[in-house]
């Protein structure tokens, strides 16, 4: 797991690209390297996890007339080196970067569809000067890039590395602040800096000449083609995911697993443990608000598969490690699980360098309560005023499953619309409530991704169209995210065995009724862990990783929350409404939780302003110096 970026078609001095790897060390502090060639430069920081003693980036061909930096993991280069070497190439190294480049001289940008991992890598050509860029399927490993005047291109792992490219201005988006409020991300491609752009997962980007080409390789398609009896469905679904997590334990390093005592970590837990030799280190947060705490059910599962259990409660950590959240999330981050994710990764480094994680579950599974939103379908084929008489009976399934406000709020006509009433914070109706008119006249306001993409094709059944909207949404915009940022944050990398693309094509072939049957979510994956898992956890109500986050901007955060969002120079941005602002806040003081997410995307904001707009983001110090492998380039 490493840190990339770089600068072609434009002169790149080694000062600047050593000033953009300073501003990733984190992503890897065991190694940095800075390479400069004509009109192209590239930056490299390092997280030695295979290969530790040759894996040194960049990486040549055999001819050195190409090179390749990479961040990520390739969980079948073995098979991959094998063929390659039969095809008459001869590796330098056993890293699984090699690979990749060996393929891409092969394949060109086909070699995507044979890489089973996750990952985020630039190729350069010296003979043919052509940057190839290229994302995972699921975008696990974030990768953004600005297009300069002149036709150059600038790439790295993360906005703030682009940022130390002086010509590059600092300014905000007003569509992605509005999509923002609204989602609690910033959708790619879009990012809240005007001119920086994100490439979406699945895409690969090939610059030449000046000119960028953009192409997407992947796409999850949703088929009801297995028809398997269930005995043997369960069977396969273990075997998918037992060989998703086996796959995922090569490391050179500590390994451990994060574990919530949901269904999913948990899973991850079992089949880990029983394949290690030694136990498996795992690691779990808890709250003293009994409404959000889960570890009692991760040590059930850690007391159970003999873990070596780390457990830390989440407190007064969450008012010290807010402004950090801000600098290393680079934009505007509304999901405030991301403070237990950076709690949970700072406990868990000082004791391994590769965690597993349950990330990914929950959307090919059918594992939201929302989901459950895809059994009213007759509702909204009801006449109007039916619909409104009714709605009081509905309203409790609502509230069930979390989101009854927003579904009353947007008076949805359809499935997706009420499904797309689930995902939002800010709401169409209090858009002219909290912003000013000048910036109501200035915002375009397009279809947010989410319903578009509902809008855009036709699904078999609602669970499917729901679960392709997350999986082409949320889950890379928020909980991908989420989890690159607060792990690599602590120089710690993540693996996800339920995001194997293997088993997510599988489960997109199994129908629906299989993944959600009779209100329960995750029916077929529960029903074959039924042998491996205690009923307690594959039975009790999902908890979702929230926080207390009301009662946090009540008290530790409340300061915090005056001086920010209520401050002249917030208010002196011209967003938004005082008057607007102010009641949210002493609503919230007085003890209603209605506006607490909101207020939360608000104060992210202001506190990104303060920290990316207002003035250059600093770099913050390494602890050591670290030599450049390659010399001077």
């Amino acid at each position: 797991m490493c840190g990339i970026g770089g600068i072609v078609g434009a002169s790149s001095e080694r000062s600047l690209l050593e000033r953009m790897g300073e501003a990733i060390a984190h992503r890897g502090p065991d190694e940095a390297a800075v390479l400069v060639e004509d009109h192209a430069g590239f930056t490299f920081r390092r997280l030695s996890i295979i290969d530790v003693a040759g894996g040194h980036q960049p990486i040549f061909n055999e001819s050195g007339d190409a090179f390749i930096i990479f961040n990520g993991e390739i969980y079948n280069h073995h098979q991959l080196r094998e063929s390659l070497t039969n095809r008459g190439h001869r590796f330098r190294t056993l890293s699984d970067a090699e690979t990749i480049l060996h393929l891409w001289e092969e394949e060109g940008t086909n070699c995507l569809r044979h890489l089973r991992g996750m990952f985020a890598f630039a190729i350069w050509s010296r003979t043919e000067r052509t940057l190839f860029l290229a994302r995972d399927r699921v975008g696990k490993k974030p990768l953004y890039y600005h297009q300069l005047p002149g036709g150059g291109l600038v790439f790295a792992s993360e906005i703030k590395a682009i940022l130390q490219y002086p010509e590059i201005a600092r300014e905000p988006d007003l569509t992605a602040i509005d999509l923002f409020l609204t989602l609690q991300y910033v959708p790619a491609p879009l990012t809240a800096f005007q001119g920086i752009s994100c490439l979406p997962p699945a895409h690969w980007l090939l610059w030449r000449d000046g000119k960028v080409q953009i192409a997407r390789y992947w796409r999850l398609e949703f088929a009801d083609t297995v028809d398997l009896p269930e005995p043997e469905l369960k069977e396969e679904i273990l075997r998918l995911l037992g060989e998703a997590v086996r796959i995922r334990l090569e490391s050179e390093v500590p390994l451990g697993a994060f574990l919530s005592g949901g269904v999913d970590s948990s899973a991850v837990v079992a089949i880990a443990a029983q394949s290690m030799t030694k136990p498996l280190k795992t690691f779990s947060i808890g709250f003293k608000d009994a409404a959000f705490d889960e570890s009692s059910y991760a040590r059930i599962v850690a007391e159970r598969f003999g873990t070596d259990h780390h457990e830390l409660v989440v407190e007064a950590e969450a008012v010290d490690i807010v402004t950090d959240i801000v600098w290393h999330y680079d934009q505007p981050f509304g999901d405030s699980s991301a403070i237990p994710s950076f709690c949970v990764a700072r406990l868990t480094k000082p004791h391994v360098t590769v965690v597993l994680n349950g990330d990914g579950g929950d959307e090919s599974f059918a594992g939201y309560n929302r989901y459950r939103l895809s059994t009213y379908e007759r509702y909204f084929e009801l006449p109007q005023f039916l619909r409104t008489g009714l709605m009081a009976a509905v309203l409790p399934v609502s509230r069930y499953l979390g989101r009854g406000q927003r579904l009353l709020a947007l008076s949805p006509q359809s499935v997706s619309e009420a499904y797309y009433a689930t995902l939002i914070h800010l709401t169409p109706r209090l858009k002219p409530w909290l912003f000013t008119p000048e910036t109501i006249e200035k915002l375009v306001s397009p279809v947010p991704p989410p319903l578009a993409f509902m809008r855009s094709k036709m699904h078999r059944t609602s669970l499917d169209m729901m679960m392709e909207t997350d999986i082409n949404h949320y889950l890379p915009n928020d909980l991908l995210v989420k989890m690159d940022v607060a792990t690599m944050a602590h120089s710690l990398e993540a693996r996800s065995p339920f995001l194997d693309h293997v088993l997510m094509e599988f489960m997109a072939r199994v129908p629906a009724h299989l993944k959600l049957q009779r209100g329960v979510t995750k029916h077929i994956l529960k029903s074959a862990l039924r042998d491996l898992l205690p009923e307690v956890i594959l039975d009790r109500p999902k908890m979702g990783f929230g926080v207390p986050l009301g009662r946090w901007l009540r008290t530790d955060l409340r300061d915090l929350l005056f001086d920010m969002v209520l401050s002249d120079r917030a208010i002196n941005r011209g967003y938004f409404r005082y008057s607007s602002l102010r009641t949210m806040v002493d609503r919230t003081i007085g003890g209603s939780n209605n506006f607490q997410y909101l207020l939360w995307d608000l104060l992210m904001l202001e506190m990104w302003h303060r920290t990316f707009i207002d003035a250059p983001p600093r770099i913050r110090p390494t602890s050591s110096s670290i030599p450049n492998p390659i010399g001077a380039g």
